[in-house]
C-alpha cells in the first residue's frame, strides 16, 4: 500500500460491488436460487470486502498526499463548447467516506448471513444490497455532479426496493412508497439546482470551466464569496441543493419517511441509518459547501434546521415502542448535528461526526436485530430480562448507547462535543440559539436509548409465551443469544465505538498518534481537530448522566413517587407518540382532502368549462355555418348556373380594373 492507488483501482471500488450485483441478478437467480442461493451472501461479503481493501488504500494514498489525488476526466458527451464529463474525484473527504460506507457495509452483509438465513428473496437481498452499496459508492466518487445525481437516484430506487423488500405486507409496500416520494421532493430542489448551472454555463465556460464539474464549480463559489458573482444566485443555488439533502438525510420537514422505512430487514435499516442514504445528504452539502460558505444565508437555514431537527426528533423517541423505530428518530436526531455543524461552518466536525455516528448506530441496529431474531418482536413492551440470556448483544448494545448518549471517553463523546464546542465559540449570530437546542438533545437522546436499554434487557420479562418459545433460530427453550455470523460484525463494530474516541483522546497514549493522523485528515479538510472545551465537555457530561439516571429512575428501579408526574405529562405523551400529527397532516389533509378535494374540484371546472365548451362550440359552430351555406347547396342547376355567371362577371371586372 504504499504506492499511489491507480485509477483503475479507484474505479473498482464502484465496479465491484456493482459486479456482485450483476453476477447475482443475472446468474444466480436464474440458475442457481433454489440449490446456491447462499452463494449471493458470500459473493456480496468477497465483493464489499474487495472494495473495503482499495478503500484503505485510497484512503492512505490520499492521506499520505496531502490533497486530491490528480485523475482526470473522461469526455463522454459534447454540447457545443460544453463537454459532459465522468470521473473519480478522490480527495480526503471521499477517502473518509469511502472507509466509513464500505466497512460499514461489509459488516452488515455478514451480519445479514445469519438474519436472512431461510428467507425466500435471499438471493434478490443480497443483489438490492449489492446495488445499494455501488450506489453511495458512485455518489462519493462522483466528480461531475450529474454523474452524483445519477447514483443519488439509484440509491433512492434501492432505498424503494429494500424498504419495501417484504412487498406483500402492506406497510412495508406503503413506506417504501412513502420514502420514494417524500425524498422526490427534495431531489426537486436539487435538480432544479443542476438546471441553473447548466443554464448559466456561459459564465463557466468564459473562464475556462465546465458548470458540472464539482471543482469548477468550488472554483466559481469562490468568486461569488469575493463579490465577483451575484451573491443571491448562490444563495438560492445552495439552498437547491440543501432541499435534495434535506430529503435523503430526513431534516424538518421532509423527515417523516425514515421512522416508517423501519419496514425492511433490518440489516438494511442500519445500512441506510448509518452508511448509505441519510448519509448522503450530509455528504453532499459537505461536498459542494464553498457553494454554501459564499451565502450568509444558505447556512443559517442550514444551521437552524439542523439543530430544530435534533431536538425535534429526539422529542418523539422518547415515547416510542418499537425499537427501531427509536432508534429511527435517533438517526434524524443525529443528522441534525451534522447539519448544524455544517451550518456554523464546520464542515469537518460534521464529517468526523457522521464517521463515529456510522459504528455505534449501526451497532445499535444490529443489536435491536439481534433482539427480534431471540424474540420474535421489536415491541420494548414484550421484551425485559434478556441480560443473562443475550450478555454479547448485551455488551455490544451497551457500548453504542453510551457512545450515543456521548459518555467520555466513547466516540460518540469527542464527536458531538466539539461541535457543540464551536457552536458555542462560533460568532455567528444563529450560534448561541443552536446551542442550547442540542444541550438539550444530549440529555434526551441519553434518556431515550437507557429507556431502550433498560427496557429491552433489564427487569423481568414481559414477552408472550409464544415470544418466550421463539428462540434463536426458531427453536424453543426461551430466547438465547443470536448465532457467530450475527455476534461476530457486532463486536467489530464496537472496537471502533470505543477505541475511536480512545485514539482521539489526548490523554491517552495512543492520543498523540490519533491526533496526528487525525488532526493530518482534518487539515486537509480545512481545518484541525478541536478538542472539547472541558467546562463545556463537564457540562454535557452532566446532561447525558442526567438522562441515564431518569431512564434508570423509571425503568429500572420503577419509582413510584414519579407517577403523578408521568401521568401529568400524558397529554404530551400522546402528541409525541402521534409525532406532533404530521403524518396527518401530509396525509391526511394534504394528500388525503386537500389534494383530492383540490383536484377534483379543478379537474370538474376544466371538463365543465373548458372540455364540454369546447365540444359545444365545435358542434354550434358546425351547424350555424351549415346553415348559412344549406341555400347555395338546394340542388336547382339554373341556380349554380346564375351563380357561376355572376362569379366569372366579378373575377373579368376585376381584371379590367386592375389593369
Amino acid at each position: 500500500m504504499g504506492a499511489t492507488i491507480p485509477e483503475a483501482a479507484a474505479w473498482a471500488i464502484l465496479f465491484s460491488p456493482l459486479a456482485s450485483f450483476l453476477f447475482i441478478a443475472l446468474v444466480v437467480r436464474p440458475f442457481l436460487n433454489r440449490r446456491y442461493a447462499r452463494l449471493a451472501g458470500y459473493v456480496t461479503v468477497l465483493a464489499v470486502g474487495a472494495a473495503l481493501a482499495l478503500s484503505l488504500w485510497a484512503a492512505a494514498s490520499t492521506l499520505r498526499q496531502g490533497g486530491p489525488v490528480g485523475f482526470a476526466p473522461h469526455r463522454w458527451l459534447t454540447l457545443g463548447e460544453l463537454e459532459f464529463r465522468v470521473g473519480v474525484l478522490l480527495d480526503p473527504l471521499t477517502a473518509v467516506m469511502l472507509v466509513v460506507v464500505t466497512g460499514v457495509s461489509l459488516m452488515v452483509q455478514v451480519y445479514s448471513q445469519g438474519y436472512m438465513r431461510g428467507d425466500p428473496g435471499y438471493a434478490r437481498y443480497f443483489a438490492f444490497m449489492s446495488l445499494f452499496t455501488a450506489s453511495m459508492v458512485g455518489i462519493v466518487l462522483a466528480r461531475s455532479i450529474l454523474q452524483l445525481y445519477v447514483f443519488w437516484e439509484l440509491v433512492g430506487l434501492c432505498s424503494y426496493l429494500l424498504i419495501g423488500f417484504w412487498g406483500d405486507r402492506p406497510a412495508a409496500a406503503a413506506a417504501a412508497k412513502k420514502a420514494f416520494l417524500v425524498t422526490r421532493l427534495g431531489d426537486v430542489g436539487f435538480l432544479l439546482a443542476i438546471l441553473y448551472l447548466f443554464s448559466q454555463r456561459a459564465v463557466f465556460l468564459e473562464r475556462g470551466l465546465n458548470p458540472l464539474e464539482i471543482p469548477d464549480i468550488h472554483e466559481v463559489a469562490a468568486l461569488a464569496k469575493a463579490g465577483a458573482v451575484g451573491g443571491l444566485a448562490i444563495t438560492w443555488l445552495a439552498l437547491g441543493i440543501f432541499a435534495g439533502a434535506a430529503g435523503k438525510s430526513a431534516q424538518f420537514p421532509l423527515h417523516t419517511w425514515l421512522p416508517d422505512a423501519m419496514e425492511g430487514p433490518t440489516p438494511v435499516s442500519a445500512l441506510i441509518h448509518a452508511a448509505t442514504m441519510v448519509a448522503a445528504g450530509v455528504f453532499l452539502v459537505a461536498r459542494l459547501y464553498p457553494v454554501f460558505e459564499a451565502s450568509q444565508d444558505a447556512l443559517v437555514v442550514v444551521a437552524l434546521v439542523g439543530g430544530f431537527t435534533a431536538l425535534f426528533a429526539a422529542t418523539m423517541g422518547l415515547v416510542m415502542d418499537d425499537i427501531k423505530r427509536v432508534m429511527a428518530y435517533s438517526t434524524v436526531s443525529q443528522l441534525g448535528y451534522m447539519m448544524l455543524a455544517l451550518g456554523i461552518g464546520a464542515p469537518r466536525l460534521a464529517i468526523f461526526h457522521l464517521g463515529m455516528h456510522a459504528f455505534f448506530k449501526a451497532l445499535l441496529f444490529l443489536g435491536a436485530g439481534s433482539v427480534n431474531h431471540a424474540t420474535g418482536t421489536f415491541d420494548l413492551r414484550s421484551m425485559g430480562g434478556l441480560r443473562r440470556r443475550m450478555p454479547w448483544t448485551y455488551g455490544t448494545f451497551l457500548v453504542a448507547a453510551l457512545s450515543l448518549a456521548g459518555v467520555f471517553p466513547l466516540a460518540g463523546f469527542w464527536s458531538k462535543d466539539v461541535i457543540l464546542g464551536a457552536a458555542w465559540s462560533s460568532g455567528e449570530p444563529v450560534a448561541p440559539w443552536v446551542f442550547w437546542m442540542v444541550m438539550v438533545t444530549v440529555a434526551l437522546t441519553a434518556f431515550y436509548i437507557f429507556r431502550v436499554f433498560f427496557m429491552a434487557f433489564h427487569g423481568a420479562s414481559r414477552g408472550s409465551q409464544a415470544e418466550a418459545s421463539h428462540g434463536a433460530g426458531g427453536h424453543g427453550g426461551g430466547p438465547h443469544e443470536s448465532p457467530a455470523v450475527m455476534v461476530l460484525p457486532m463486536v467489530a463494530l464496537a472496537v471502533p465505538a470505543v477505541a475511536a474516541g480512545y485514539v482521539a483522546n489526548p490523554l491517552s497514549a495512543l492520543g498523540p498518534v490519533g491526533a496526528h493522523w487525525l488532526n493530518e485528515f482534518m487539515a486537509s479538510l480545512g481545518g484541525e481537530v478541536a478538542e472539547p472545551d472541558v467546562a463545556l465537555a463537564i457540562a454535557s457530561q452532566v446532561a447525558a448522566l442526567t438522562g441515564i439516571a431518569v431512564a434508570a429512575l423509571l425503568y429500572q428501579a420503577r419509582a413510584r413517587w414519579l407517577a403523578p408526574m408521568g401521568r401529568g405529562l400524558a397529554p404530551l405523551g400522546r402528541l409525541l407518540s402521534r409525532r406532533y400529527y404530521l403524518d396527518e397532516l401530509y396525509e391526511g389533509i394534504t394528500v388525503g382532502r386537500l389534494f383530492y378535494r383540490g383536484m377534483a374540484r379543478f379537474t370538474d371546472w376544466v371538463d365543465r368549462e373548458v372540455v364540454d365548451r369546447t365540444v359545444d362550440g365545435i358542434g354550434w359552430l358546425g351547424r350555424n355555418l351549415g346553415r348559412s351555406l344549406l341555400p347555395l347547396q338546394n340542388g336547382q342547376v339554373q341556380v349554380y348556373g346564375v351563380v357561376i355567371s355572376f362569379g366569372v362577371l366579378a373575377i373579368v371586372g376585376a381584371y379590367l380594373l386592375l389593369r
